[in-house]
């Protein structure tokens, strides 16, 4: 492999070429018209502008990527996450034309797509799933009929979905055929399927993923899991690894039953299978995400690994040259992503021009960043910004740092996730590791986050006038 393309944008291209020209292989961009002075197309060794501004005029524009990938005699293509990482047409196309998709078979891709074929796949594993319908469903009379069955509360979920998209919590039999409606609804705009399961809902979850890497000679490899609780609209926000209640046997259990997931559909690359914990640590199988994570990194530092080096090895034929029980987990990694959103304001995306943008420094600090001072922030794409990731010997020393951290990430122009970020780390439900993927729910608010601010105004303006003071005593000193 001496070249490869990267069919992505922001940090996480750039982070997979970093590994690239570390392993000797050139890189090529690709970019739309809006990234045109970006951060990725800088740091590549060639660039390719592939059309306008929105993903479905360029980065999804898989056709016009293999093109560009043939005339530049490319040998490979990172798809990252997002975009087209787990669309099995695209790594179909890029098969039938001689190039390696750094990701599994499609197969595998079609099958996780589906949460209801991956429920089936796994079924011969004795994978522990939540009690729920094992079949798409849009009749609504017999929909209720089950839903009673298993009990309220119960969820709808959409087949083809994720991030929170066709997803409705059912507290009662009342409000069931409304919600039925909606998810369908819902289901039908985002993804063009209208089909959705039901399952249990599972009261006080807390949202645990193990990472996995596969390779073409029939090994299967854990590299333990991840904390992914704390999120928003579904959609996480801060990741740590590894999390703050897994026993080692519990750990062993759910990395098996991960490596039972991959087996289950010839799974070969990265990969992440999601479970659901609930408040008894009794796990069930969620799905699995077919590419690499975005909360990847705070798996690389606990275990040590380049999973992205790992990544490119298996594409190209290499077995994977560590055993399970070389893997141990050491300290202790967070992850905040950072978007530009305001947390004052629902997390809505915030745009506008980056003023001040300056990173924080230092040991066992790493930023994967995807812009730059004085840049502007697209509307057109997912609004993340970077991922703001620190280690400690301990969980303890972990926060610590990323609360240092925060402090030292100064950003003017637009309003970001740090605040929020901040808030998480401080707070005795997070310090204490007794929490779920209620946590923005039970302890967020905007007006707390206001009071934080003001009070933190106050003491510094406190702080400033002492030190009038003193300076004033001071020049009035007699010589």
């Amino acid at each position: 492999m001496k070249k490869l393309l990267v069919a992505n944008r922001g940090e996480i291209a750039i982070r997979v070429m970093r590994t690239a020209k570390k392993m000797g292989i050139k890189t090529v961009a690709v970019f739309s018209e809006v990234d045109r002075n970006a951060l990725h197309v800088k740091y590549a060794d060639e660039a390719v502008c592939i059309g306008p501004a929105p993903s479905n005029e360029s980065y999804l524009k898989g056709d016009k990527i293999i093109e560009v990938a043939k005339s530049l005699h490319v040998d490979a293509i990172h798809p990252g996450y997002g975009f087209l990482s787990e669309n099995a047409d695209f790594a179909e196309l890029c098969e039938a034309n001689g190039i390696i998709f750094i990701g599994p078979r499609s197969k595998a891709i079609k099958v996780m797509g589906s949460k209801l074929a991956a429920k089936e796949t796994v079924k011969g594993y004795n994978i522990p799933m939540v009690p729920g319908t094992d079949e798409a469903i849009t009749d609504i009379p017999k929909a209720k009929k089950i839903a009673k069955e298993i009990g309220f509360p119960i969820l709808i979920k959409a087949s083809a979905g994720g991030g929170g998209k066709g997803m409705r919590i059912v507290e009662n039999e009342a409000e069931f055929e409304s919600q039925m409606d909606r998810a369908i609804s819902e289901a039908t705009n985002a993804f063009g399927d209208g089909s959705v399961f039901i399952e249990k809902y599972v009261g006080s979850p807390r949202h645990i993923e193990i990472q996995v890497m596969a390779d073409m000679h029939g090994n299967v490899l854990h590299f333990f899991e991840r904390e992914c609780s704390v999120q928003r609209r579904h959609q996480k926000v801060v990741e740590e690894a590894p999390s703050a209640v897994l026993t080692p046997e519990l750990r062993e259990k759910m990395g098996q039953a991960a490596i039972n997931v991959a087996r289950s559909c010839d799974y070969i690359g990265a990969g992440t299978v999601e479970f659901l914990l609930d408040e008894n640590l009794n796990f069930y199988f969620l799905e699995m995400n077919t590419r690499l994570q975005v909360e990847h990194p705070v798996s690389e530092w606990i275990s040590g690994v380049d999973l992205v080096e790992l990544q490119i090895k298996v594409a190209r034929g290499e077995e994977l040259d560590i055993k399970q029980e070389d893997l141990k987990i050491n300290g202790h990694a967070l992850e905040l992503r950072v978007y530009a959103e305001d947390p004052m304001n629902d997390f809505l995306p915030s745009v506008g021009n980056l003023e001040v943008y300056q990173l924080p420094e230092g040991d066992n600090i790493r930023v994967d960043n995807g812009f730059e001072e004085g840049m502007d922030i697209p509307i057109y794409y997912d609004p993340m910004l970077s991922k703001l990731i620190t280690y400690g010997n301990t969980r303890e020393e972990a926060i610590e740092l990323m609360l240092k951290a925060i402090e030292n990430y100064h950003v003017r122009g637009v309003e970001t996730t740090l605040p929020f970020g901040r808030f998480v780390c401080e707070h005795d439900a997070f310090k204490s590791g007794n929490f779920d993927t209620h946590f923005v729910k039970k302890y967020y608010s905007p007006s707390l986050l206001e009071k934080q601010h003001k009070n933190e105004a106050e003491i510094a303006a406190k702080i400033a006038l002492k030190r009038y003071l003193e300076d004033q005593k001071l020049l009035r000193l007699p010589n």
